[in-house]
């Protein structure tokens, strides 16, 4: 399981940012309404910068900043021992300072924190709190279809009679695959709002064509 005491399975920042825009992507099928997706991705953050957002709604958060220069983790989960920010941020490049030390992170706080540059991969700062919760937020980012579709069967299919999605249209989104109607209806049995959908997979600069089945 991926944590701050072993997150050797974490690819890199590339690889993150398509498995990033893959849960976005498919949140967006899974849930029309924003207020219940827990996956939500800015391809226009900032300058040069790209943020996927996760969000149960209760309280947990987990951001990624991805910068020309790599990615970096800020997660936060409630009810869980705050640990000294300075420590766990601990040789934190300065291109990431903005964003961790700023808003909206500040306000969210910080539990834990993970960051990726090429030349020396994925660091942490000095973790003091073992039991940071890490666990619960970095399991989906093992860049697995399978992961994501038995959580998602689960949280959006529970006390419905919505199918089973098709792990394999799921892959074919983590792979970045062009979106197409026929890729869609293999995560959903039917899809009300595509131009809303087409809305949502433009923010989040993924490709689609949506121009047939």
């Amino acid at each position: 399981m991926i944590s701050t005491q072993d997150y050797r399975v974490l690819p890199d920042a590339a690889a993150l940012k398509t498995i990033s825009k893959a849960l976005a992507v498919l949140d967006a099928i899974n849930s029309p309404d924003l207020e219940y997706r827990y996956y939500t991705y800015n391809a226009v953050w900032g300058e040069s910068e790209e943020v996927l957002e996760m969000s149960d709604g209760e309280g947990d958060q987990m951001l990624i900043l991805f910068r020309p220069e790599g990615c970096v983790i800020n997660g936060y989960l409630d009810g869980y021992e705050q640990p000294d920010k300075a420590q766990v941020t601990r040789g934190l490049p300065a291109s990431f300072d903005d964003f961790i030390f700023g808003e909206p992170v500040s306000s969210i706080e910080t539990t834990f924190c993970l960051w990726y540059t090429p030349a020396h991969g994925w660091q942490t700062g000095i973790i003091e709190i073992e039991d940071d919760g890490s666990e619960e937020l970095l399991f989906i980012l093992d860049g697995n279809p399978d992961t994501y579709a038995e959580w998602a069967n689960e949280y959006y299919g529970e006390d419905t009679d919505r199918s089973p999605m098709d792990v394999a249209a799921v892959a074919k989104i983590y792979q970045g695959e062009t979106l197409t109607r026929a890729i869609v209806l293999g995560i959903v049995d039917e899809m009300e709002n595509w131009l809303q959908l087409e809305e949502d997979v433009q923010a989040i600069g993924y490709p689609y064509d949506f121009s047939s089945l």
